[in-house]
């Protein structure tokens, strides 16, 4: 592995300075961000995730990081899983309740997958993380998508309305990150 920084593709200044937090000081390499609109394939989390790392690979020539998040409502046999993004887009999460209006079963999980590659052409490592819950009607801060509507076990507060430390030490962002940093060391 070299030691070049690791590219993580994001227009979001937010989601950078979170996973740096969550890697902490002792993470073995640096990361940057750059903002790169990928082609987004249909498919599993992983084969949504090794497509996007592929193709940022390419455009980077160097060390990349990418990330895909599911959101998966065991009702809707995990849909919308990777399309969550189009699902928030069309409903906004103040509705995204309501696909589970009919199901008494309300559970989710979060799922977080890194794809990580060294160089265009290489071996793509896949870290995943997992935090069950369950969908309610939006609460706290509209600031992160579908965070004001997830409801992790556990806890009384959605993600939204948690404070971001403990967000971040139950999160499945936190769980994935934590794989990578196995990686790493």
């Amino acid at each position: 592995m070299s030691s070049k920084p690791i590219t993580l593709v994001t227009g979001n200044a937010n989601k950078l300075k979170e996973i740096i937090k969550i890697l902490g000081s002792d993470f073995p390499r640096q990361i940057i961000s750059k903002d790169i609109d990928l082609l987004e394939i249909q498919g599993s989390p992983d084969e949504v995730a090794t497509a996007k790392c592929k193709e940022a690979a390419k455009v980077i020539n160097g060390p990349v990081l990418v990330e895909d998040t599911a959101l998966c409502m065991k009702s809707l046999n995990d849909l919308p899983g990777v399309y969550i993004k189009w699902f928030l887009k069309a409903l906004t999460a103040e509705n995204l309740h309501k696909l589970l209006a009919g199901f008494e079963d309300k559970s989710t999980y979060a799922l977080c997958t890194f794809a990580y590659c060294e160089k265009d052409g290489e071996e793509v490592k896949i870290f995943r993380g997992k935090t069950p819950g369950m969908i309610v009607e939006a609460r706290g801060p509209r600031q992160f998508g579908w965070d004001p509507c997830f409801l992790p076990d556990g806890f009384d507060k959605t993600y939204a309305e948690l404070d971001s430390d403990v967000k971040n030490s139950i999160s499945h962002r936190r769980r994935a990150l934590e794989e990578l940093k196995a990686y790493f060391s």
